[in-house]
C-alpha cells in the first residue's frame, strides 16, 4: 500500500478549508462557501480580528447637547468587546474576493455634561465590506490588495449611569461615529487581511519529504482566478530525488469539472503521480530459495536444472537449491481513466543456482509487465493507494 502524504494547503486568495490537504502540482476550483470556511477561521476563529480591534480608541467627541443644552464631552472612548461577528465572501468575476463582516463594538468612555460626569456606554453595530484583489505575482508569492473598503453603521444605543441622555447627545455620538469609525476600522481589515495571507501563503512554498527517497518542493503557478462560482488555483512542483536531481513531468494545469455540490474539486496530472510514484515506489530486489516448503514446484523444476547442467560439473550440482529473483525495471507508470486507475510495472525475474564456489549460473531470465488495481482513498491526512493484482 503507497502513501502520499498530502499536505496542508490554506491560502488566502482561495484555497482550502484547514481540515483540507492536498499535493503539489494539482488544478483545484473552490466553491464560495469552502472559501468563507477558510476565511471565517483564519480571521475570526483564531481571534486575529478581535486582537487587532482591541487597541482601537477613538478620537473626544466634543458637542453642545445634554441638559439645557451644556457643553458636551466624551473622553477615553475606547473598544470593550467586540461581540459576534460574522463574515460572508462573495466572489467577483475576475477581480478576486468580496469579504463582509458584520459586527456590534461596545465602547466605553467618560461623559462630561455640563458639571456632570459621568461613565457612558455605546453599543452600534458595523457591517465591514472590502473587495481584496491578487495581484504582482512572482516566484510563487503573490501581493494582496484591499481596495473600496467600506463601513457602515447601524443601531446605535447609548447609556449613561444616571439614565439621563438627550436626542442631541445622541445625534452628536452618532454623527462623531459615522465620521471617525470607517477611518478606523478598514486599516485594521487591511493589516488582518495581509497578516492572513502572509500566514497562508506560506503553505504554498513548501518542501515535503518522500520518505527517505526525495522531496517535492511545490509552490502557486500562477495568480488565482475567479469566476461567479468558483475560485480557481494552480499548483506547481518540482520532485526531486536524493542528490538533486529532478524528475521531469507535465506541469500545465489540467480540466476540472464542474463544482456542482461539492466545496472543493481537486485535479492532479498523471505525469504528476509518476514521477511522485518513481520515488514511492523503491521496492529493492528479492531474492527466494526454492525449498519444497515455499515453492511446490521445487522438485520439477529441480529436474529440469539436472538436465541444463553439464554433466561431471562438479562445482555446479543438480542437488543445488534454485533461487529466484525478482527486482523492478524502470519507473512505474499510473494510468488513469473514468472510475479506474492502475499501476504498471515492469518485473525482471532471474532464476538461478549458486555454485559451490560462490558463482552465479543463471537458469532463466524473464521480463514480465504486472497490472495493478489501484484502490485511491484518504485517509488521516494521507493520500492512500491501495495496490493489488489484476
Amino acid at each position: 500500500m503507497t502513501m502520499l502524504k498530502l499536505f496542508g494547503v490554506v491560502f488566502f486568495c482561495g484555497l482550502l478549508s484547514p481540515s483540507q490537504e492536498v499535493l503539489s502540482g494539482l488544478s483545484c476550483a473552490v466553491s464560495p462557501g469552502a472559501l468563507q470556511n477558510v476565511l471565517s477561521n483564519a480571521i475570526l476563529q483564531n481571534g486575529l480580528l478581535q486582537q487587532h480591534l482591541q487597541g482601537l480608541v477613538l478620537p473626544n467627541i466634543m458637542g453642545e447637547g445634554g441638559l439645557l443644552h451644556s457643553p458636551t464631552s466624551i473622553t477615553g472612548l475606547h473598544l470593550v468587546k467586540v461581540q459576534l461577528p460574522k463574515l460572508s465572501v462573495v466572489l467577483l468575476s475576475g477581480i478576486g474576493v468580496q469579504l463582509s463582516i458584520a459586527t456590534k463594538l461596545e465602547l466605553s468612555g467618560s461623559c462630561l455634561v455640563g458639571l456632570l460626569s459621568e461613565l457612558i456606554d455605546i453599543s452600534v453595530d458595523v457591517n465591514i465590506s472590502a473587495n481584496i484583489k491578487c495581484k504582482n505575482f512572482e516566484s510563487g508569492t503573490v501581493q494582496v490588495v484591499v481596495e473600496d473598503c467600506l463601513c457602515v453603521l447601524g443601531a446605535v444605543k447609548i447609556k449613561l449611569l444616571s439614565g439621563l441622555l438627550s436626542l442631541s447627545v445622541n445625534q452628536i455620538v452618532l454623527n462623531q461615529l459615522t465620521a471617525t469609525l470607517p477611518g478606523l476600522l478598514c486599516p485594521v481589515v487591511d493589516i488582518v487581511v495581509n497578516l492572513v495571507n502572509i500566514q497562508l501563503l506560506g503553505t504554498l512554498n513548501a518542501v515535503i519529504p518522500v520518505g527517505t527517497a526525495g522531496t517535492i518542493h511545490y509552490q502557486l503557478a500562477s495568480l488565482p482566478f475567479t469566476s461567479g462560482s468558483f475560485l480557481g488555483l494552480d499548483l506547481d512542483g518540482a520532485v526531486k530525488q536524493v542528490g538533486g536531481s529532478i524528475i521531469p513531468h507535465d506541469s500545465s494545469p489540467s480540466a476540472l469539472p464542474p463544482l456542482l455540490d461539492k466545496l472543493l474539486v481537486l485535479g492532479l496530472r498523471q505525469s504528476f503521480l509518476n514521477a511522485v510514484l518513481s520515488l514511492l515506489i523503491r521496492i529493492p530486489p528479492q531474492t527466494f530459495t526454492c525449498t519444497p516448503e515455499v515453492f511446490s514446484g521445487a522438485s520439477r523444476l529441480q529436474e529440469a536444472v539436472t538436465t541444463l547442467v553439464p554433466a561431471g560439473c562438479s562445482t555446479c550440482p543438480g542437488t543445488s537449491p534454485l533461487s529466484i529473483k525478482l527486482a523492478l525495471s524502470g519507473n512505474p507508470l499510473i494510468l488513469l481513466e473514468k472510475n479506474r486507475a492502475t499501476v504498471e510495472l515492469s518485473v525482471m525475474i532471474q532464476v538461478f543456482v549458486k555454485r559451490l564456489d560462490g558463482t552465479i549460473l543463471n537458469l532463466l531470465l524473464l521480463k514480465a509487465d504486472l497490472g495493478l488495481n489501484v484502490h485511491v482513498s484518504i485517509a488521516g491526512g494521507r493520500l492512500v493507494l491501495g495496490l493489488s493484482l489484476g
